[in-house]
């Protein structure tokens, strides 16, 4: 059900970063929230300020300026992979606690560094994995901890979307520096944090194969990464920028003895979505019920999970050192980086 929250304290965000994400969905989420509220944005780009929503919000070019604000607690990152660990260390000399679009950082030792120096402020440091916050995958995990789908012996996962070097006018995503990689940095982490989270397990081991198949540009344009868990689960992730949006592309299924979960659109930025059953005595497939409540934007489910824990002085449930140790397991499973020698065809 959705949460009812005192009117009286809503906790001050800032954004810094004011791409299409934080537009079209982590802005809205604030805004929409019943316990946070939205007092300042910052981006250098003036015209990417000035698309942004939040009429009462102040906006800054500056991130010492933004962070100087007396009302800003909590500041939402979102900008380029690479200035990650720079913008969460000024936040976190600021006072200002960090929720940041994953990956966290490039490199492992950039997460560890941001851990402990949040750790050292007295701040909270979380990454922003959207997708368990899904309503779906929030039913999904219920069910699983239930024992509805018994052993779960593997699960998979295909996130992929059809992204060209013109996608966007400046689209670092496909800049190794400011990226770090493509389709794996980019896409992999919210498959390799949701498995976990929905299996309540950890990874053991991971190995990936990357591709530069279609698209001339110079970072992986697909990938497939699969691994152990330490239960025995085995966990495959396909993840690309060279699938064609009109194909299904959004799927995760878990593999049961006693039932077959599989969720459709639910990974991605939107609500909505199916969940179905199939049971392994009868091969029937039903609909798994959300409530209307309960399914609404993942990133507003995220702003209010992560308002509630600062307001109430807990802790965060995900702890930051997990997030460290998903990156270096994808970082290990990534090199060598094969896809700098495949030419593209």
């Amino acid at each position: 059900m959705e949460r009812a929250f005192p009117r009286s304290r809503r906790l001050g965000w800032a954004i810094v970063g004011c791409g299409w994400v934080a537009r079209d969905y982590v802005a809205p989420a604030v805004l929409e929230a019943g316990n946070a509220r939205l007092v300042a944005l910052c981006d250098p780009d003036p015209e990417s300020l000035a698309r942004m929503p939040g009429d009462g919000a102040a906006r800054f070019t500056r991130l010492e300026e933004l962070l100087a604000h007396p009302e800003v607690e909590a500041v939402y990152v979102a900008t380029p992979n690479h200035v990650h660990e720079a913008v969460t260390v000024a936040c976190a000399a600021a006072g200002k606690h960090v929720l940041c679009e994953k990956p966290m950082a490039i490199r492992p030792e950039e997460g560890a560094r941001m851990v402990e120096v949040c750790r050292r402020a007295g701040v909270q440091y979380a990454t922003a994995f959207d997708q368990r916050h899904h309503a779906a995958h929030r039913k999904l995990r219920t069910l699983v901890r239930e024992g509805v789908l018994g052993t779960v012996t593997q699960a998979r996962i295909h996130y992929a979307c059809w992204l060209p070097r013109d996608w966007a006018p400046r689209n670092w995503r496909i800049d190794p520096h400011q990226a770090g990689g493509g389709a794996m940095i980019d896409l992999a982490p919210h498959g390799i944090d949701l498995l976990e989270v929905l299996l309540d397990d950890e990874w053991t081991s991971l190995t990936a194969l990357m591709q530069r198949r279609v698209h001339d540009y110079p970072v992986d344009d697909g990938a497939i990464l699969m691994g152990k868990f330490r239960s025995g689960t085995l966990g495959l992730l396909q993840v690309a920028y060279n699938c064609p949006d009109n194909y299904p592309r959004r799927t995760l299924e878990l593999i049961g003895t006693r039932a077959r979960a599989l969720a459709y659109k639910t990974m991605g930025q939107t609500p909505g979505g199916t969940l179905t059953l199939t049971d392994a005595a009868t091969g029937v497939e039903t609909g798994v019920p959300i409530s209307p409540e309960e399914d609404r934007s993942p990133f507003l489910h995220q702003v209010e999970a992560f308002s509630s824990c600062l307001l109430e002085g807990r802790p965060y449930p995900f702890a930051p050192e997990r997030d460290v140790r998903l990156l270096t397991l994808l970082s290990q499973a990534c090199e060598p980086r094969s896809w700098e020698d495949a030419p593209c065809r």
